[in-house]
């Protein structure tokens, strides 16, 4: 089988490093990262990637967080990449997200050693 490549969107440069390696270790994925929505879109439009982490702080706002998941699902390359949120948002906020074509969400803060289980169950890699 493949090895799985996940791309890690967040802003905070000591979590985006620990997660990335607890995700690599645990479960011996691929993993992409950035601190920026712009750069994301690229690097899914650029890079085949299975899955796609997406911290919401790393928004500025929720419109910015909108409007990325809306060019992710209009995009014909990128319409099929899951999204599971990193967020510590309410469940009303996130049931908004769902309708934009968000898998999951995972609330923070989370066990990072228990992560790469959590985020193969939502999508079925088990």
């Amino acid at each position: 089988m493949a090895i799985r490549r996940i791309l890690l969107i967040e802003n905070e440069n000591a979590i985006r490093e620990l997660t990335q390696l607890c995700l690599e270790t645990e479960a011996g994925w691929e993993v992409l990262t950035t601190a920026s929505s712009y750069e994301a879109i690229v690097k899914t439009e650029t890079e085949q990637v299975d899955a796609i982490l997406m911290d919401v702080d790393a928004f500025v706002c929720e419109q910015d967080l909108s409007t990325t998941l809306q060019q992710l699902q209009s995009n014909p390359v990128t319409h099929h990449i899951p999204v599971i949120l990193l967020t510590t948002v309410t469940t009303g906020d996130v049931s908004q997200m769902v309708k934009l074509g968000v898998r999951a969400a995972i609330t923070k803060p989370f066990d990072l050693m228990a992560l790469a289980k959590q985020v193969a169950e939502v999508l079925n890699w088990n």
